[in-house]
């Protein structure tokens, strides 16, 4: 890898952002919206943070949680946390009011930072006496935290394996769980592949990398300490916009890029997507969910860079497994291929029983990886079932070839991927079956050619209620983020269950599957 033996021995974002401030203090450390931080400017604003954090009565191992789109106060707070010793919750600023509330009050978070225009999605937090401290996050009340008497408390550096975010990740049970990650969880595998001598995923100190996945995902998370390891410049949006991606790309001299398959086509179909427009690109790293071959097929000749695809879990501390950049060229037979294991990374295939399973056959997917997670947040019981000897259970169905790649085949779980979001079946069910007028409820992914996948639902309306499907989208839309709601609802007379009053939803999903050669998109 082309960075320093030097920079990569730095461990925490504490020390990388203080070892870039003195080598390169005048580097944009974080671009966006128009704002800048350079990283002497990044290392001040977040000691400043975090002595304002502990002077607030914060101790170390409290929960910040955080509100809000893709800015540089997020990025400042994220570090500040590391510098405390605090844990950061970032918090999906399109999820609504019952959703956040679930989120602030399961990780006991003692500060909410909230984004100006996003108060109200907290204010019944408030008045409930449930919720905890609020600050706004605009420069001007920034300053003003910062500058208030009293607010000096003493930064704590924080250990590589101290926890440093706590993301939330739904689960079979319809409730997000926070999945707490360590700082080494962000870095290991940058570690793995020096040692190994690999460039799959190689941010440079001269990159400008744009944050194409958003904070609150372990992918933006992960990608925005790629750059900070580095003494990269991250380009982040506050929302993803392809007309402005592409802006930024060309003028910025974008070098460097983590973008789900979706956000990928997005691009793609802008007319402003020519080679001239991605001269700059040398690397795109995408994720988060299966690409289509024809989105891939596409954009090789018009980003005209390396390709690497990556592939893994919150629980993993991101990805895991990688399609390096040799693999991709058009023809390439490992097109359809999740990748490979990073060096010290280990892949499996098990049965039921957890026994392993022979090369070619289909079975569970689990991951053994120094950089996984330290556990759900008060789930000792969910942790054990996820976590077996060391090895992560992936919920996805899989086999491995004689060569060691890693194909999905299905999955294990219910999960549901729309455009890199991961949706739950149970927790839009719950919300439905609590519509006066629904008897039963059934929801499963269909393909969509647009977002890989959409929530599709299966109601069966109360006798004589005269249930209507714009019913349920309005129902829906007050009770659940956007990329949640049903794309579409199909009334029906029953849902098909097993008798223990499982419902099929295998068999509900086959017959919008059955032209595909595998079930997902």
């Amino acid at each position: 890898m082309a960075d320093s033996s030097e920079e990569l021995r730095l461990a925490t974002l504490a020390e990388m952002i203080a070892e870039h401030a003195a080598k390169r203090p005048t580097t944009s450390a974080v671009i966006c919206a128009g704002r800048s931080l350079d990283y002497r400017s990044l290392h001040q604003l977040s000691t400043c943070i975090a002595q304002a954090l502990l002077g607030d009565g914060l101790v170390p191992g409290d929960r910040v949680a955080y509100l809000g789109v893709e800015s540089v106060e997020y990025y400042a707070t994220l570090v500040a946390c590391a510098k405390a010793g605090l844990v950061l919750v970032p918090v999906n600023f399109r999820l609504t009011a019952p959703e956040v509330e679930h989120i602030v009050r399961d990780s006991g978070s003692a500060l909410l930072l909230v984004d100006p225009g996003l108060e109200p999605v907290v204010e019944g937090l408030i008045p409930s006496g449930r919720g905890p401290r609020v600050r706004p996050t605009s420069p001007a009340a920034i300053d003003a935290w910062l500058a208030a008497p009293g607010r000096a408390g003493e930064p704590i550096a924080s250990a590589p394996g101290d926890p440093v975010v706590q993301l939330y990740t739904s689960g079979t049970t319809g409730l997000p769980k926070g999945v707490v990650l360590t700082q080494c969880s962000l870095f290991t595998v940058r570690g793995l592949l020096a040692d190994a001598s690999l460039d799959w995923i190689d941010v440079r100190a001269g990159d400008v990398s744009l944050i194409g996945i958003p904070g609150t995902h372990v992918g933006g998370v992960w990608w925005s300490a790629q750059g900070f390891a580095a003494g990269a410049t991250n380009v982040a949006m506050p929302r993803f916009d392809a007309g402005q991606a592409v802006e930024l790309i060309d003028e910025l001299g974008i070098t460097t890029a983590c973008v789900v398959p979706a956000m990928l086509r997005l691009l793609l179909d802008h007319p402003r997507a020519t080679p001239v427009a991605f001269a700059s690109l040398r690397k795109v790293v995408y994720g988060g969910s299966p690409i289509a071959a024809s989105v891939l097929e596409r954009a090789i000749p018009v980003l005209d860079c390396d390709f690497a695809q990556i592939y893994g879990l919150t629980e993993t501390g991101n990805t895991a497994i990688c399609l390096p950049p040799a693999d991709h060229y058009p023809g390439s037979p490992r097109l359809r291929a999740a990748g490979r294991p990073y060096p010290g990374i280990d892949c499996a295939i098990t049965d039921e029983d957890g026994t392993p399973l022979p090369t070619g056959r289909i079975g569970e997917v689990s991951l053994r990886t120094p950089a996984r997670m330290l556990e759900y947040w008060r789930m000792p019981e969910a942790t054990a079932d996820t976590v077996r000897d060391g090895w992560v259970r992936t919920g996805d169905a899989g086999y491995l070839d004689e060569d060691g790649y890693l194909y999905i085949h299905d999955r294990i779980k219910d999960m549901i991927l729309v455009g890199g979001e991961n949706v739950y079946p149970t927790e839009i069910e719950n919300v439905l079956a609590s519509h006066s007028q629904v008897a039963d409820v059934a929801v499963f992914g269909v393909p969509d050619d647009s977002f890989g996948e959409r929530v599709h639902a299966v109601v069966v309306p109360r006798p004589g209620s005269g249930l209507r499907q714009r019913d349920l989208f309005t129902f829906c839309q007050e009770r659940l983020a956007g990329f949640k709601v049903p794309a579409r609802f199909e009334l029906a007379s029953d849902v098909p269950r097993n008798p223990s009053g499982k419902i099929l939803r295998r068999e509900l999903r086959q017959a919008h599957w059955r032209d595909r050669d595998r079930n997902v998109n």
